[in-house]
């Protein structure tokens, strides 16, 4: 039969996906792929009944119903503190997986260099590789995950397209300061390149740190291509929403990847969708204290356990230092401890491009009871190891 393409060669399935298939089948507490155990605002499922009832069972326009995306311009506009205009501005997509893609495909050609900090979700790459773009990989050094700013310059040298930034970070929980950003910005501007943000932790961000959006920084706005969804915010990661927000030269480009990718997300989701983009803002200081908690519920586990971590400063991921456990490495201790304790992470090394292999991601977007439950197996991995 005919070769499938190489392209393919270069990078396996998802080892997130992966670790939950493992966690299912030893009725593990899955702490590896990253959504909630809870439902959503009940205001949200309602606006899911209404909309089926009212009949929105058909294609919506291509790149977002009208009632989405003027809702979702409002919505970002207070928080971005830029101008969007719904029409011209914004692409909605399913989920942000598919949004980093169109922005990938809207930016690049094949044979053009993209900046990848490294570790990364692991999206990043293969979407890089099936656009037919080469990834350029910087490192952000553990365990403050902070990179280099000469080796930044010289990737940029490269004469790259694009970099992507995750912030919030995905897996480190890294929140990029306002001069790491300023340099971003700045390198972008020197050598004509756009940066693609995943910013889909926006809202899930630890005092006192502050969550800082690409396109505020000057002459951004048209170099900046910012990819989000409600998944996190809203807790409905199975509704696959997402958008892409960029200046209407990118944006215009960005609807005709879209409509050959997916056509449109879900007609229904879109309409009820609107009433979360609605909440007032008291709705974002209880979502930041809610995670707030969870997470020093999880680390004072972790704590307890004599577990080394990075302190998330944002997201609702933290890495934990497996070295003192004399595994062969990060996979073999993954599936040890869905086995022997009975919890599920990911694997480290599925999120570097350098050869690390000695921690793991854990996520606590989790109910409370979830995670003592999930932290109460930890505190028996020293007698078990």
């Amino acid at each position: 039969m005919p070769q499938t393409a190489f392209r393919l060669n270069s990078f396996t399935e998802s080892v997130i996906r992966e670790m939950t298939r493992i966690s299912d089948r030893y009725h593990a507490i899955n702490l590896s792929q990253g959504f909630p155990d809870f439902d959503p605002p009940y205001q949200l499922v309602a606006a899911a009944r209404q909309a089926l009832a009212d009949g929105y069972h058909q294609y919506a326009i291509t790149w977002g119903s009208p009632r989405l995306r003027k809702a979702l311009a409002k919505k970002q506009q207070y928080w971005m503190q830029t101008d969007i205009d719904p029409d011209s501005n914004i692409v909605v997509t399913c989920g942000a997986t598919e949004a980093m893609m169109v922005a990938m495909m809207t930016a690049c050609n094949p044979g053009d260099k993209v900046i990848i900090f490294s570790p990364f979700y692991e999206n990043y790459g293969a979407d890089t590789i099936l656009c037919g773009a080469e990834p350029i990989y910087v490192p952000l050094y553990p365990p403050t995950f902070e990179f280099d700013p000469d080796e930044l310059r010289k990737a940029f040298q490269q004469g790259v397209k694009a970099l992507v930034l995750c912030n919030p970070s995905n897996p480190t929980g890294k929140v990029f300061s306002f001069e790491e950003l300023k340099l971003i910005a700045e390198l972008a501007c020197e050598y004509d390149t756009f940066v693609i943000t995943d910013e889909v932790y926006e809202h899930i961000v630890y005092q006192p740190n502050i969550h800082r959006y690409m396109v505020s920084f000057p002459d951004m706005q048209k170099r900046t291509i910012s990819c989000s969804s409600l998944s996190k915010t809203y807790s409905i990661t199975g509704w696959r929403l997402g958008y892409v927000i960029a200046c209407p030269e990118v944006i215009h480009a960005a609807k005709k990847v879209h409509d050959f990718l997916t056509v449109g997300a879900a007609a229904p989701l879109q309409e009820a969708a609107v009433a979360a983009l609605e909440f007032p803002l008291t709705y974002y200081a209880a979502l930041q204290k809610e995670y707030t908690q969870r997470r020093d519920l999880f680390l004072s586990y972790l704590d307890r356990a004599k577990l080394r971590y990075t302190t998330p400063q944002g997201a609702y991921y933290v890495l934990v230092d497996i070295s003192d456990f004399g595994f062969e490495n990060d996979t073999r201790f993954c599936r040890w401890l869905i086995k022997e304790i009975g919890v599920a992470a990911v694997p480290g090394s599925s999120f570097f491009h350098e050869p690390v292999n000695h921690l793991v991601r854990f996520h606590f977007a989790k109910k409370e009871e979830t995670l003592k439950a999930a932290g109460e197996r930890l505190l028996k991995i020293g007698t078990v190891v």
